[in-house]
């Protein structure tokens, strides 16, 4: 391939489904079989431009730039707007385009039963090309056009079945909370251009380099920008509209929003943190940016394991599993040499495998919608019998979430637990195992409730899903075992380029404004670090988890308060007014007013089941899940009461949450 095709590739890959978005557009409700084709013809051609950028970027380790006009840099200053393409743009444009070719593939007969999939088509493609555009463009404006481009094709989206009261609802918290994160970054932005004057990545980079330290702006800068992408990133306490959209939204669109859109804010923070503002090595951001982590995946994994709906438990399990992700590069900020390589590694690694396990999950979700009309664990059960096929897609994604060895999910996860225990950061991958162990306790409950109970009457005339909604879920099922199975390959070939993209800002520098700046960024030469990953699966260190592991579990067993004992035997004697219950269950079936429902819902079984019927139960009332949340009902009912539907205090959280990131960065930095 010659150079000039190699540089136009990004520049096709982005506007092929841009422009055809538009010309889709023109022709209204007309030609819908051919609009198909074309939608899906297009996102293809993207896919393709990505994989032919794999080899002179990925394997040759080459960045492309792509100056547009050919306004090229003059003395090493930017005057026009860059596409620049590392490892790190490939690997995210790989995740980007490949799992937005299948998300079509499944719209074809998914959403067959909808009316105005004219629109439908002309938004997903806007979207797909959007988050393209946001990873491969080299300067800061750019990334925000995109990001606006992105959030309100996604917001459509999310309102696409407007006839429900809660797409509508669900899009105007994403409206706001979403606007309220896209105006910090604006503000961020504007912030740094009157500091540096320049938009363009590289040179801001430079520019920062050169100073030696961050200027008061430029903290502030700093500071709403994370948390603007922490809201992109659905990063607790800006966590709150993913819930409401990924329920709200065709399961097709939430895919995308799950396990690609959210990876467009986590790209943002990368970016952002170890290259412009160059924080690789300092520490106290990595506390934060650890602590940040933590938070996000205990709020997530306990919020799904109160839910009901199968679309709503996934999305707060979005949640969680992004905290996994923020927790590595929290572990490789404050750590170094290899340890920081390995967190990092594992980081990068769970990007992609939660793109494939939750994209699988959700593609889920969507046959059961597809075929029973809800996705309500109460309503559905016994669906294993009628749908064989997704059920085993069910129990491939489930094993990949909760990292049972051989999944994909487990080969990332035990690099983060490694990380933690190699350094000084043993109690972080304890958290990380219990929240792992808590995610599979509330996919046991899933599949006891939809696929594995009774079937009821009204699904005895259902069927399996369509071919074309099958192979998709086949694909990424196949990737939860082939990354489970062969890490090491994966790793040497498409995650360790990318570990050295990352680490390697002076490339990222020197390629984008000529070979000027070696001796500015001389120290942060990454020759010298060894990126080999043979002691991912260490079995002594294995073995020293699970014994921590099972001590922990016993504790939470053998304990049992003083007061509750009481409360224990009147469940057991079926003393509870099950009248309360039901209409407490009614309330919270909602998913907007449930703050009301108590916590302890009259039945032993709640974690596990919901469309089964009590007698027919195959849990024991002994349940080891049970009893802890029983124990643990103070901090449920709390954040359960938090989570309470108003868009006003799910604001004020944003608000809250920078003012207390400035004031951190003002001490720190």
């Amino acid at each position: 391939m010659s150079k000039e095709f190699i540089n136009n590739l990004p520049i096709i890959a982005i506007m092929t489904p841009f422009i055809l978005a538009f010309v889709l557009g023109i022709f209204k409700d007309k030609y819908l079989r051919l609009k198909k084709i074309l939608a899906v013809s297009a996102i293809f051609i993207s896919f393709i431009c990505v994989l032919l950028l794999v080899k002179p970027v990925l394997v040759d380790g080459n960045n492309i730039v792509t100056w547009m006009g050919n306004w090229r840099p003059i003395n090493g200053k930017a005057y026009g707007i860059a596409l620049e393409i590392d490892s790190l743009g490939i690997f995210l444009g790989l995740i980007i385009t490949g799992a937005c070719l299948l998300s079509s593939i499944f719209s074809l007969k998914y959403m067959s039963k909808d009316n105005g999939l004219e629109k439908y088509y002309v938004l997903f493609l806007l979207l797909t090309s959007s988050m393209i555009g946001f990873v491969f463009t080299g300067d800061l404006f750019n990334m925000y056009v995109m990001l606006e481009i992105m959030t309100f094709a996604a917001i459509a989206l999310t309102a696409f079945r407007n006839y429900k009261y809660k797409s509508v609802e669900a899009a105007f918290k994403y409206i706001v909370t979403g606007s309220l994160g896209s105006s910090l970054i604006l503000l961020g932005t504007c912030l740094i251009y009157s500091e540096t004057k320049t938009l363009n990545l590289a040179e801001i980079a430079v520019l920062i380099k050169m100073e030696g330290e961050i200027t008061p702006i430029m903290i502030v800068a700093f500071s709403l920008m994370i948390v603007g992408y922490a809201v992109k990133a659905f990063m607790v306490p800006c966590h709150t509209w993913p819930a409401d959209a990924h329920m709200a939204a065709p399961s097709s669109v939430s895919m995308i929003l799950s396990g690609v859109m959210s990876k467009t804010g986590v790209y943002a923070i990368i970016r952002l943190v170890f290259m412009v503002f160059g924080l690789a090595s300092n520490e106290p951001i990595g506390y934060l940016i650890l602590a940040w982590g933590i938070i996000t995946m205990v709020i997530g994994v306990s919020m799904a394991l109160l839910q009901h709906d199968f679309k709503r438990l996934l999305a707060f399990h979005s949640v969680s599993q992004i905290g996994y992700i923020i927790t590595a590069f929290g572990i490789a900020i404050i750590e170094s040499g290899e340890i920081a390589v390995l967190a990092m590694t594992g980081g990068v690694y769970h990007m992609i495998n939660h793109a494939i396990f939750k994209g699988l999950l959700f593609l889920i979700a969507g046959a059961i919608l597809y075929t029973t009309g809800t996705t309500d664990l109460d309503s559905v059960s016994g669906l294993g019998k009628r749908m064989p096929f997704t059920m085993t897609m069910f129990m491939f994604g489930a094993a990949a979430i909760s990292g049972i060895p051989l999944f994909s999910g487990f080969a990332s996860k035990w690099m983060i637990y490694e990380a933690g225990f190699s350094g000084n950061l043993g109690i972080v991958s304890i958290i990380a195992v219990v929240v792992s162990a808590l995610t599979l306790a509330s996919f046991i409950k899933v599949g006891i409730s939809a696929f594995f109970g009774p079937s009821r009457e009204e699904h005895t005339e259902i069927n399996e899903v369509p071919l074309s909604m099958r192979i998709p879920m086949g694909i990424l099922a196949l990737g939860t075992v082939v990354f489970g199975v062969f890490p090491k390959f994966i790793i040497n070939n498409l995650i360790t380029p990318v570990i050295k993209s990352i680490f390697n800002i002076g490339g990222y520098v020197n390629s984008a404004l000529g070979n000027r700046y070696d001796e500015l960024f001389s120290n942060e030469v990454i020759k010298d670090i060894n990126f080999s990953t043979n002691g991912i699966y260490e079995p002594t260190n294995f073995l020293v988890l699970f014994i921590i592991l099972t001590l922990g579990v016993l504790v939470f067993v053998t304990f049992k308060g003083e007061n509750s004992g009481k409360e224990i035997d009147e469940f057991k004697n079926n003393n509870f007014d099950m009248s309360i219950f039901k209409k407490y269950r009614e309330i919270a079936k909602d998913g907007t007013n449930y703050s009301k429902a108590p916590f302890t819902e009259g039945c032993k079984y709640d974690i596990y089941v919901g469309g089964e019927k009590g007698e027919d139960v195959k849990i024991q009332s002994n349940d080891l899940f049970w009893a802890m949340k029983h124990q643990l009902k103070g901090y449920f009912n709390s954040i359960r009461q938090a989570h309470n539907g108003s868009v006003n205090e799910y604001s004020l959280w944003i608000v809250a949450t920078l003012v207390v990131v400035i004031v951190v960065t003002f001490i720190v930095l």
